[in-house]
């Protein structure tokens, strides 16, 4: 077994190659229940701008927004630009960001089966007060309590399938995460699509599904085994070893948790992470953890999620051929998850994230020149425009769904130590929430605003956000997870913060 006096980060030196084991189908069926956290983030997606296009719940909660729907001379683009119904959807983010902090001691302390419980019991009560509703006030407090159970699952399910996978899958496993995510977001815009015909209850029914997805992440919360980076952690570290066992299929996994062992000693020995993490040496690490979430929420990708088929209905599509619409996105995202999962460990993050930026901003581009030249004030597009609209919009969802989608949350819950993991992925999981708020919150006043300029205002974060990660993000393909240091201290910019052992 490899020895030697502990680094900066708890492990001695690189024996990556010591490590035994194979896929096991335990793996992956930990892997895959534990995913389902992923689909209740994508149902609230999906389902959140499918309803807030209905007209019953608009004349419902939103009457204002009703009546300017409806009123011939009402510009294209602020039809449903209302701060209330904003802060509908984007109430929830904001009480995840908060949730997503508290989530961090309780993850370290508890384990991350722990969250994942608390988040699927949280959701199971939003989607009951959402379901019952019968005032705006009970409708934004579900919306809350949705927000914590996003904020729990988001921090602790990504942290678990990056400690359940072996080094050279983790990055395919991490990413059923957001192939859940995609799957609850198609699955949204299709119950969206059945639910609009049944009046006036069709939406309760939609916000009410909700629960589906929450019980599957709370029982399969009880049911998963405890990570064993966690175990060890918290000193259980023979069970800790019997479940590395169990996972790699081998008796033979000395290297691997030997590796653990001294990232646990190590973050047992820092009594405070969120300070811990802001000390020099990690600053490559915090700086991927801010930066990586802050730009997949500025692709615009929740823009279109969000408020697709309000997006659609601006452009003149009917109330179902919205929906519909916005169903083909879903789908879409969907299927090029599958993109990533098959190439992110033999192609890398690096070339997938910077080929999706590529395509997105060509996309982000396109769109703009159409609603520039060919939409305009009270004016609708041609069939041959808004089908042309909606496949490059398809275009540019295939390429988040290959890149940003899940590698923005695949890089930074994979490049922490473990002295500072939950911590980071906290921060991660914070500033994806607070960006995806104030997109929420502000994007139908930006539309109003800005018009078919709002497409090229992301086209220019997409390319600041793909030089970022040409020059500064090493590849982690294959990388064990407990010797991810040893990427900083070879990067030609981070080696000058991050020291040798």
């Amino acid at each position: 077994m490899a020895g030697g006096s502990l680094g900066p980060t708890g492990v001695a030196k690189e024996r990556a190659e010591l490590y035994k084991g194979r896929i096991t189908a335990y793996v992956i069926v930990t892997c895959i229940v534990a995913a389902v956290g992923g689909s209740i983030f994508g149902y609230d997606i999906g389902i959140s701008g499918g309803v807030t296009s209905m007209d019953v719940f608009l004349d419902k909660f939103f009457p204002e927004v009703s009546r300017n729907k409806k009123r011939a001379h009402e510009n294209n683009y602020c039809k449903y630009n209302n701060q209330v119904l904003a802060s509908f959807t984007s109430s929830l983010y904001l009480a995840g960001l908060v949730a997503s902090l508290v989530a961090s001691p309780i993850t370290r302390n508890y384990g991350r089966k722990a969250s994942i419980v608390c988040g699927g019991i949280s959701f199971l009560i939003g989607a009951t007060l959402n379901a019952s509703a019968v005032n705006l006030a009970m409708l934004l407090l579900g919306r809350i309590m949705l927000g914590v159970g996003i904020g729990f699952g988001n921090q602790a399910v990504p942290l678990y399938l990056s400690e359940m996978a072996p080094a050279h899958l983790r990055g395919a496993l991490n990413m059923m995460f957001q192939l859940a995510t995609t799957l609850g977001i198609f699955t949204a815009n299709m119950i969206n699509y059945g639910t609009e015909k049944l009046r006036p209850w069709g939406w309760r029914l939609s916000l009410g599904l909700a629960a589906f997805p929450a019980l599957l992440m709370t029982v399969g919360g009880l049911l998963l085994p405890e990570t064993p980076n966690s175990l060890i952690e918290r000193g259980e570290r023979e069970k800790g070893r019997q479940v590395l066992e169990n996972i790699r299929g081998t008796k033979e996994v000395d290297a691997e948790f030997q590796d653990i062992v001294d990232a646990s000693e190590f973050a047992n020995s820092i009594e405070h992470p969120f300070r811990n993490i802001l000390e020099k040496r990690n600053r490559p690490q915090l700086v991927m953890g801010i930066f990586m979430p802050t730009f997949q929420i500025l692709t615009g990708i929740n823009s279109i999620l969000f408020y697709a088929p309000v997006l659609f209905q601006s452009m003149g599509f009917g109330g179902s051929a919205a929906l519909y619409s916005s169903a083909l996105t879903g789908a879409v995202l969907a299927s090029s998850t599958f993109i990533s999962i098959a190439t992110v460990d033999r192609l890398g993050r690096r070339a997938l994230l910077i080929s999706g930026g590529i395509q997105m901003i060509v996309c982000q581009c396109v769109v703009s020149l159409i609603l520039g030249v060919k939409f305009g004030h009270n004016q609708e597009l041609t069939k041959g425009f808004s089908i042309l609209v909606v496949v490059v919009i398809c275009l540019f969802v295939v390429a988040f769904g290959w890149s940003w989608g899940p590698l923005g949350w695949t890089v930074p819950s994979e490049i922490f130590p473990l002295e500072t993991r939950s911590a980071g992925q906290s921060i991660t999981v914070a500033v994806n929430l607070f960006f995806t708020f104030i997109i929420g919150q502000s994007f139908l006043s930006m539309l109003c605003a800005f018009k078919f300029g709002i497409f090229l205002f992301f086209a220019g974060w997409i390319t600041i956000m793909t030089i970022f990660v040409y020059l500064f993000l090493p590849e982690t393909k294959g990388v064990p997870i407990e010797e991810m240091i040893l990427l900083w201290q070879k990067h030609w910019f981070w080696k000058r913060t991050v020291p040798a052992f």
